[in-house]
């Protein structure tokens, strides 16, 4: 990697806006969902079903803003990034289309489907801890963590939980970390999220299946209140923060593992895995999807560019069937082949001696170490 290219990276901070803020935002929300719909309409209409080029569409909003004065109240950007965002999906459509899938048209956004608007380039600034958004107002802003590169935009958005917060997209240049000298392999699995050729077996924290109990009570609270009531709002945002903590409960753990992993070594060996393949089997899904591998993987793979590691994925077909090693646990020879798999064809000059004897123990790794500690180090 070339250590003057510009990374994209966000992030994330939760905003605290009053009562009359709040209003505002809602306010603008709304309006970006009318306009996005009027765009769809105009164009579903067109006879030739053709996308005008985006600075066209662009080129409709001063017309429209006379004839809507209530557009005026939104920044002009945030305007021409809802139809950047329409533009996009029709786009996306269009390939599909052009490559043989059979798809429909793109729906119309419905209240509360319209949950966040972007600033691009302008129309907003951080002012100590305040966030200033133009025709909006100065907004509390909870900054936990420094912001490092050029600020591109900012994207404001409300959770289904009725929260709000700023995704700020940002432009920066990697600071590769010392070398490490080291390597290693790591396979992913049920029983253990995963296991690795250090001899760490850490811990499923299987948050899905521990929050279960909890949401399913949510979902009948939910569905028996009246539709439109106060009553059934509430339980809605109930049940909304409940699956909230559990995606910031997962990402937390997963963060906390692979920031571990590129810290310490210099290249990382992960299975290449499919897994909108491997869901099919119903019997194992749900525990996939909470095991949340491919987060995991792809978290991996932006820390390690930014911190000058390497990540590399190997097919994982028959890794768990090799004992090349002897006969060991299943998980940790798996992650011994994978090592293996990934060291070939790397140059001599990334490698260092890597010992492949098998470890004489393997250390289990409760999850409350990395959630707690931050690190499965020993």
């Amino acid at each position: 990697m070339v250590g003057s290219e510009l990374m994209q990276l966000t992030y994330r901070y939760k905003l605290y806006p009053s009562r009359a803020q709040e209003e505002k935002l809602m306010a603008t929300l709304d309006r970006c969902r009318w306009l996005y719909n009027h765009f769809l309409d105009q164009l579903n209409q067109k006879e030739d079903g053709k996308i005008p080029r985006r600075y066209k569409l662009q080129a409709m909003l001063p017309k429209l803003k006379r004839e809507h004065p209530e557009l005026r109240q939104i920044h002009s950007k945030v305007l021409q990034m809802v139809l950047h965002q329409l533009y996009s999906n029709l786009c996306a459509l269009a390939k599909l289309k052009r490559n043989g899938y059979k798809v429909g048209w793109l729906r119309f956004k419905g209240r509360g489907w319209f949950k966040s608007f972007t600033y691009n380039q302008s129309g907003f600034r951080l002012d100590r801890k305040k966030l200033v958004l133009s025709k909006i107002g100065e907004i509390s802003i909870k900054l936990h963590r420094e912001i490092k590169g050029k600020v591109k935009g900012v994207a404001v958005k409300r959770e289904r939980s009725g929260k709000w917060f700023a995704a700020f997209q940002v432009e920066d240049i990697p600071e590769p970390l010392p070398k490490a000298d080291k390597v290693i392999g790591m396979d992913m699995g049920i029983k253990h999220f995963l296991s690795d050729t250090d001899g760490r077996q850490i811990e499923n924290p299987k948050f899905y299946e521990k929050s279960l109990e909890r949401i399913k009570v949510g979902h009948r609270q939910l569905s028996k209140k009246k539709k439109d009531s106060k009553k059934r709002e509430k339980a809605r945002i109930k049940l909304a923060r409940a699956y909230e903590k559990l995606v910031n409960q997962r990402n937390d753990f997963l963060h906390k593992l692979s920031k571990f992993y590129v810290n310490r070594y210099d290249i990382v060996v992960a299975e290449d895995l499919t897994i909108k393949n491997m869901v099919r089997n119903h019997r194992l899904s749900g525990k996939i999807f909470d095991a949340s591998w491919g987060k995991f993987l792809y978290m991996l793979a932006y820390k390690a560019e930014r911190a000058g590691r390497r990540l590399v994925k190997v097919d994982p077909k028959g890794t768990s069937k090799e004992y090349k090693h002897g006969e060991l646990d299943k998980d940790y020879n798996s992650a011994l082949n994978i090592l293996e798999r990934g060291l070939v064809g790397l140059e001599q000059s990334e490698l260092t001696p890597v010992e492949m004897e098998p470890l004489l123990g393997l250390t289990r790794v409760p999850a409350s170490s990395v959630i707690e500690a931050g690190s499965p180090a020993l």
